[in-house]
């Protein structure tokens, strides 16, 4: 550890441009995925998280995906200050944000709209990332539909039957994509900037009041997608919706799409943790094909 410590400390010396000396190291809630500790030396501290060495390009995905997000000028993110390997470690150091469970879930509605309305000529991202410990395709594409069968939906159906879910899920999951279109009659989606992972925990309040968001699954794509997920595991003040849609009002076919976008996610759950997610998906997926009668 201390090996690693030392060069996490030069690296955040040398992103600063002053000493650090991490004289405390303390274990901190990281997710499910990495290991992660605030370090301080009395006066500063940072976020580390890390990983398995052959695990670094989660966290230079990670890295790049913040700093997508803070170019936009809308939700507050940590800034990145610097991500490598030592001592059989992959490392990821960001800026330690005193982050509460209370603040103003509007301003976060307003601000994710913000957000939204930065956008891209195409739907992908110029690198592919990570949704948990799952990899997330992201080659451009013109055609959202398109982007959602091969690149989302389709690639969880092929994981999952790979990893054993097969039977009415694949058979259902395959109707599904064949008849998308009919999802998005009258609809054509802006590929906006997402932050393409966001649940209620990876979100926080400022000690102002004021939102930032964390750990995202960055990519261009239809803003719904964020929208979604915030409704799937809870965890958002109803005044995030409210006033999201006050800033910018949703298409009335969102009420649907909700569903298929959560699919995705609930289909990665399945794939990272089994359990009873396997049986939501095909819920799910039986209930959207009922919609398109």
């Amino acid at each position: 550890m201390r090996d690693l410590l030392d060069r996490v400390c030069a690296a955040i010396e040398a992103a600063t441009g002053q000493p650090f000396d991490a004289r405390d190291a303390r274990a901190a809630h990281g997710g499910d995925i990495s290991a992660a500790h605030v370090l301080g030396d009395g006066t500063r501290r940072f976020f580390l998280k890390t990983q398995p060495a052959e695990r670094l390009d989660m966290f230079e995905a990670e890295a790049a995906g913040l700093a997508e997000l803070e170019a936009a000028g809308a939700v507050r993110v940590p800034r990145v200050i610097g991500h490598g390997t030592a001592a059989g470690q992959a490392w990821l150091v960001l800026e330690a944000l005193p982050l509460g469970s209370r603040g103003d879930a509007a301003e976060l509605g307003r601000r994710l709209a913000q957000q939204h309305r930065v956008t891209a000529a195409q739907f992908g991202w110029h690198r592919d990332n990570w949704i948990g410990s799952t990899s997330q395709p992201n080659a451009w594409m013109d055609d959202w539909i398109a982007f959602w069968r091969e690149r989302r939906l389709g690639f969880q159906l092929r994981l999952a039957e790979r990893n054993g879910f097969g039977g009415a899920l694949q058979r259902d999951g395959a109707m599904l994509l064949d008849r998308l279109d009919g999802l998005f009659v009258g609809y054509r989606p802006l590929p906006s900037l997402l932050h393409g992972d966001l649940w209620g925990g990876n979100h926080g309040y400022l000690e102002d009041g004021m939102p930032a968001i964390f750990d995202p699954a960055v990519y261009f794509g239809d803003r719904e997608c964020d929208l979604a997920m915030t409704e799937l595991f809870g965890g958002f003040a109803p005044a995030l919706q409210s006033a999201y849609r006050e800033a910018w009002p949703l298409d009335p076919g969102y009420a649907t799409r909700r569903t298929l976008y959560n699919l995705y996610h609930v289909l990665n759950h399945a794939n990272m943790f089994g359990g009873g997610y396997a049986g939501q998906a095909q819920r799910m997926t039986r209930d959207l094909l009922a919609q398109l009668g």
